[in-house]
């Protein structure tokens, strides 16, 4: 290589870089290793880990991931896939994102869906940047106070470069307030509004009102939604949205995989050619057997930057496949289960902390598995003494003393029953 390049050593290489700059010692490496004795080595530095119960969520949940899946995702022809330009040759991945785009819009009860996006906050970003595309010259956003926080700073981000004013519609007691709402949108150059469908505080939100205000001056609606959460509460197309958007991370895809998000984007029929990112689609070969082809795919890649519904240049795709998955294992009666346990263990503990009288309710409003209540306890200090006890609990919503606990399928009732002790240990500290 030495010689095909031209040069005499490997200095040769750094010719270019001033001397001053260059390394000139011994690196600090390790000694080489037998494989016996990485492994070895790599389980001492495991065994160093503290591993915690999960009982916050905030847009990250800790839910059950059946073991097949890693079997099925492992397989080489998905780890090592890209972007599948060549039909002849991707007739697998570009098959699979076929189905979770399809999952995905029946879920949210839209008509079509895209190949995946970056992560929830991501895909709420392109459905403002896609409202306004599809309004045209409407250049403002009105998003609900009760988004997760990420999501307001991600859409604000994204906006401000686009030329695209965002407005934060104040929250009536927890939830979206709809004449707030109104009465921004009655200005008339809004060109859309994101609402969540389960709010940063647990609140299952009632959207009645929301699409039809929205609608009659002009405007598109956006559902932030846990995709999840859709196998027994009102989907997207069900309120009235034009478009839904979130985060498939809920679908099983763990909360230490390497940055396990994938958002998703879907939309009615009317808006697909303004939908970023790729669709695949479904179509027949020269033998007339079904095949699948990248049916749309206006990114910066295929035609001019400016042009371009989006500057994403890729997606999540192996967390899509993970999501795809998870969802033909679980099926519409494995993800109500998944929801029916998460509903009933959260409420066994909202009820258990309510009795330890450390705490107090934030509203009656319904939850699903995630809800925030009041502390009597220094939010710092009640999380240490979780965090002490192996729990990872009490995330502070950065307001006062409001903390926020979240149960899924995965805890059982030893685990909160534990994490009511912990704070009954504190109460009887403050009493004494």
């Amino acid at each position: 290589m030495l010689d095909r390049a031209g040069l005499d050593s490997l200095d040769g290489l750094y010719s270019d870089v001033p001397e001053d700059v260059l390394f000139k010692g011994e690196f600090d490496l390790p000694d080489a290793m037998t494989e016996m004795e990485v492994r070895r080595r790599f389980e001492e530095i495991a065994s160093m880990n503290f591993p915690l119960k999960v009982f916050c969520g905030a847009g990250a949940y800790d839910h059950y991931s059946p073991a097949a899946i890693q079997t099925v995702i492992s397989r080489s022809e998905f780890l090592t896939s890209y972007t599948p330009y060549q039909a002849e040759v991707s007739q697998g991945t570009l098959r699979y994102i076929f189905e979770f785009q399809t999952m995905m819009a029946r879920l949210t009860g839209m008509d079509c869906a895209n190949a995946s996006m970056y992560d929830g906050p991501t895909s709420a970003a392109e459905a403002a940047m896609m409202m306004a595309a599809c309004t045209k010259r409407k250049r403002r956003v009105l998003l609900s106070e009760t988004l997760l926080p990420q999501v307001i700073e991600t859409v604000g981000t994204y906006c401000r470069f686009h030329g695209i004013e965002i407005t934060v519609i104040p929250h009536n007691d927890r939830t979206s307030d709809l004449q707030a709402a109104e009465a921004e949108l009655e200005k008339g150059d809004a060109a859309g509004m994101v609402v969540p469908g389960i709010n940063r505080y647990g609140i299952i939100e009632d959207l009645s009102g929301f699409a039809d205000a929205v609608h009659r001056t002009g405007a598109l609606l956006t559902v932030y939604s846990d995709p999840s959460s859709l196998a027994v509460v009102r989907c997207p197309g069900e309120w009235g949205a034009d478009i839904a958007c979130g985060d498939a991370q809920t679908l099983g895809l763990p909360l230490n995989f390497g940055g396990p998000y994938a958002g998703f984007l879907c939309c009615r029929q009317g808006f697909v050619r303004k939908l970023p990112g790729r669709i695949v689609g479904e179509t027949v070969d020269a033998d007339g057997k079904r095949a699948y082809v990248l049916t749309l795919q206006a990114r910066e890649q295929h035609i001019r930057r400016e042009k371009a519904t989006s500057n994403i240049c890729s997606n999540q795709s192996l967390m899509a496949l993970y999501a795809t998955v998870y969802l033909s294992l679980m099926g519409s009666e494995g993800l109500r289960r998944v929801n029916e346990l998460s509903y009933g263990g959260a409420h066994y503990l909202y009820s258990r902390l309510l009795e330890t009288g450390m705490f107090y309710k934030l509203n009656d409003k319904p939850f699903l598995k995630e809800f925030v209540l009041h502390s009597k306890i220094p939010p710092e200090t009640l999380q240490k003494a979780l965090l002490d006890a192996g729990f990872f609990a009490a995330l502070s919503c950065g307001e006062d003393d409001l903390v926020s606990f979240c149960v899924t399928e995965k805890r059982t009732k030893e685990e909160m029953d534990g994490l009511v002790d912990v704070v009954n240990q504190i109460r009887h500290e403050v009493l004494r």
